[in-house]
């Protein structure tokens, strides 16, 4: 049967501390040996002397540093410390003088250490434990926060991969209904449609699962739709994106621009209204994006309506303050006719 031992259980703490004084022991033994050989004397005179050290590094360790330095109680903890290493001092004089000829009456001990002497070994072990207690607590509270760390991590991916899961179906069934108004008027137009279609789907199923794209590929992307949704519009809407980009190549979460382009479309561009309108804007510099939608909207009409609708900007939202906290920017203005968007993050390379 194979035993195994967790740092959490008690046995581990026992063993260890088992096992720090054993060898705390036999050192002292040997350190301290009065011939040649380690004899039976020799381990008694060490066991001896170890009951005042046992005494000063588990009231220390069990009492002053839970009840005082843990807390932060600095100056109560040096104060009961110091007590403490004069009470153990004189707790091994006692030990020596009295204990010693209880225990063994067959010997005579006398302590090879003066009051100093005495002091300097109790201040190094309740140095060493202590350094070793506070060690270990590091180590553990590092451990925990690196599994709170990973579990939040993993609980962002969850509801990342949550918020793609409704974006994408959503985004395809709006396309799909350019097709199928192609499809019923039986225009000659649908394979082309069909076509632009097909280079989306390449984007939302490759692309859109990547931590990260270039801008380039979300620019090819806006084009494409923009291109896709031209086959449903009258000639009198007017489409206008403009984009000063410095380097095409900075990486962004994908999908972050794509469905607010697909809610000016969807709400800007209706069949009841004459002349409408969706003027988009990109800009870039060094670390910066600014993304601007502004599209025309019907009287009454407000962005989240629509039973359907709202998953756009709901889901932006979202994404923004689990993708780029504190280092975004997310702004609605409207107006009885005008709905404007204006997105700002800061990107890495």
């Amino acid at each position: 049967m194979k035993i195994s031992f967790n740092k959490n259980q008690p046995i581990y703490r026992i063993f260890s501390h088992i096992l720090f004084w054993l060898l705390s022991f036999f050192i002292f033994s040997q350190m301290f040996k009065i011939s040649d050989e380690v004899t039976r004397i020799d381990y008694i005179f060490s066991g001896l002397f170890h009951v005042s050290l046992l005494f000063a590094v588990y009231i220390n360790l069990e009492l002053l540093v839970s009840k005082l330095f843990d807390k932060k109680k600095y100056i109560f903890y040096s104060v009961a410390l110091i007590i403490i290493i004069i009470s153990s001092i004189i707790l091994n004089r006692i030990t020596f003088n009295w204990l010693a000829d209880i225990v063994f009456p067959d010997y005579y001990f006398v302590s090879h250490f003066n009051f100093l002497e005495v002091g300097i070994f109790i201040v190094i072990y309740i140095l060493i434990t202590t350094l070793l207690k506070l060690s270990k607590s590091w180590f553990e509270l590092q451990e925990v926060t690196s599994r709170l760390i990973r579990i939040e991590k993993e609980n962002v991916k969850s509801e990342l991969n949550a918020l793609k899961a409704q974006i994408n179906p959503h985004f395809l069934f709006n396309s799909l209904n350019v097709i199928y108004s192609q499809a019923i008027k039986n225009s000659d137009k649908t394979p082309d449609a069909i076509i632009q279609l097909s280079d989306i789907l390449r984007y939302v199923i490759y692309d859109s699962t990547k931590d990260k794209v270039s801008l380039k590929t979300e620019i090819k992307l806006i084009n494409d739709y923009i291109e896709l949704q031209k086959f449903r519009i009258d000639t009198t809407s007017r489409i206008k994106f403009e984009h000063k980009v410095q380097n095409e190549n900075c990486m962004i979460s994908p999908m972050l621009l794509l469905p607010l382009v697909e809610n000016s479309f969807k709400h800007g561009i209706k069949g009841e209204l004459d002349h409408t309108f969706v003027n988009i804007k990109l800009e870039t510099n060094d670390s910066n994006i600014l993304f601007e939608i502004v599209n025309n909207k019907g009287t009454g009409e407000t962005i989240e309506n629509d039973g359907n609708s709202g998953i756009g900007i709901a889901n932006i939202h979202q994404r923004l303050r689990l993708l780029y906290p504190n280092k975004h920017e997310f702004k609605i203005e409207e107006s009885t006719t005008i709905f404007k968007v204006n997105m700002w993050l800061s990107y890495e390379d």
